[in-house]
């Protein structure tokens, strides 16, 4: 158990939550979460015990064969109950944006000149670019929804304004994986449903901060990435079963035509999956007395809630009260604990480089959102972004502050 639950309430043992993170034995300060999380040591140990154990290709005749199954089934079950879908509807690729090709081009097959895609300069370019090519290769139209750069919002009559009867898909994040900041999805989504478009969503910056309902959000794709959230590095789309049933993407002959199987190319990862198996179980792990996982992943994420969102209101009030640093986007009602920033006069990269030195991780640049960045009039260079995780404490919280303030001093 990480932490202990008293009074109906979780008390957040940030100390021994990072006991089980044998990489901060190192000694940085993590606030590069945003672009991939530090692992559990039970999702090591999981990675290298599928290593090290006898495995083959999934059947039923020889332990190897079993094992290899089992794996991937229990994955499945794992990501669904993380994200509340069904394990059926689960696809496994090598990462979100492979994923993402995959489908722009399997569902592009049916479009034409005058179908019409809309995506949104809020989003990270793998929400974007896959869509546009996808689109451009088959004579579609690209319609952009713009977000408020002021605050960092995505209004949703900016995405619903551009629907129409020929919108066949619209794209749009969860969360902004560069300002944190979260449209309302559902509303989207439903004015999607009623034009007769699909909804691909992006959930990766989303998923790691809050529990994901796929049925709430009304995505007919939900794509997100463990290695955000303490798993290793892989991505997966939740979907319906019986939506992946009409899609027809291209495959090898002889491999297999059911749902979910038919998307995924090749022999999975068998380790990578029994390490996403294990990142979902560290996480329900927290409330260990909860009637199923979903219900203590409940639990977990309130308590991670609390814990984060405390930690961002100390580092929010502290870089506004430091000289020269400017907050990009800290106007939005909705936002996951991430920080974007800039310190006049110093480029993004120095800013960075500077806190490296002092053993603060917390990186530069447009993090492939890049036409956000450029909205934000932060061109190709971006900003500092600071995120909080689970394991962040508020004395690096305090560090970050300071580091920042006698930068800006200088």
């Amino acid at each position: 158990m990480v932490w202990s639950i008293l009074g109906g309430m979780a008390d957040f043992d940030v100390t021994r939550f990072r006991s089980h993170f044998p990489a901060l034995a190192e000694g940085a300060a993590h606030f590069d979460g945003p672009g991939g999380s530090q692992v559990p040591r039970s999702v090591a140990s999981a990675v290298a015990d599928t290593l090290c154990s006898a495995v083959a290709n999934r059947g039923q005749n020889t332990a190897a064969e079993r094992r290899a199954d089992a794996i991937v089934l229990d994955a499945r079950r794992a990501a669904a109950d993380l994200v509340g879908g069904t394990p059926d509807g689960i696809v496994f690729g090598r990462s979100m944006t492979q994923l993402t090709y995959d489908l722009a081009r399997t569902l592009a097959k049916d479009w034409g000149p005058g179908d019409e895609v809309v995506v949104t300069t809020l989003d990270h370019d793998a929400n974007i670019r896959p869509w546009v090519q996808a689109a451009e290769a088959r004579g579609a139209t690209v319609r952009w929804a713009d977000f408020d750069a002021t605050t960092g919002e995505l209004d949703v009559a900016a995405v619903t304004g551009l629907l129409s009867e020929r919108t066949r898909v619209v794209a749009v994040t969860a969360a902004s994986n560069l300002l944190g900041s979260r449209p309302d999805v559902p509303a989207i989504t439903a004015a999607a449903r009623e034009v007769g478009a699909l909804s691909y969503v992006d959930g990766v910056h989303l998923t790691p901060h809050t529990l994901v309902d796929v049925g709430a959000l009304g995505a007919d794709f939900y794509a997100c990435s463990p290695y955000k959230f303490f798993g290793p590095h892989l991505g997966f789309v939740a979907a319906r079963p019986a939506l992946l049933e009409t899609l027809a993407p291209d495959k090898l002959a002889p491999s297999t035509n059911a749902v979910p199987e038919r998307f995924e190319l090749g022999t999975l990862p068998y380790e990578l999956l029994a390490g996403t198996t294990a990142a979902v179980d560290f996480l329900a792990g927290i409330t260990p007395d909860a009637e199923s996982r979903r219900a203590a992943l409940a639990t977990a994420f309130d308590a991670v809630a609390r814990h984060e969102e405390a930690l961002m209101a100390r580092l929010e009030d502290g870089l506004e009260a430091a000289g020269r640093v400017t907050l990009h986007g800290s106007r939005a009602r909705r936002r996951t604990p991430t920080v974007l920033f800039s310190v006049d006069g110093l480029a993004p990269a120095e800013v960075h480089a500077r806190l490296a030195r002092r053993g603060v991780n917390a990186p530069a640049g447009t993090f492939y959102a890049l036409e956000c960045s450029r909205r934000l009039g932060l061109g190709d260079a971006g900003a500092v972004r600071a995120g909080i995780a689970p394991y962040t404490t508020e004395a690096e919280v305090n560090t970050l502050v300071e580091e920042i303030a006698g930068i800006a001093e200088s």
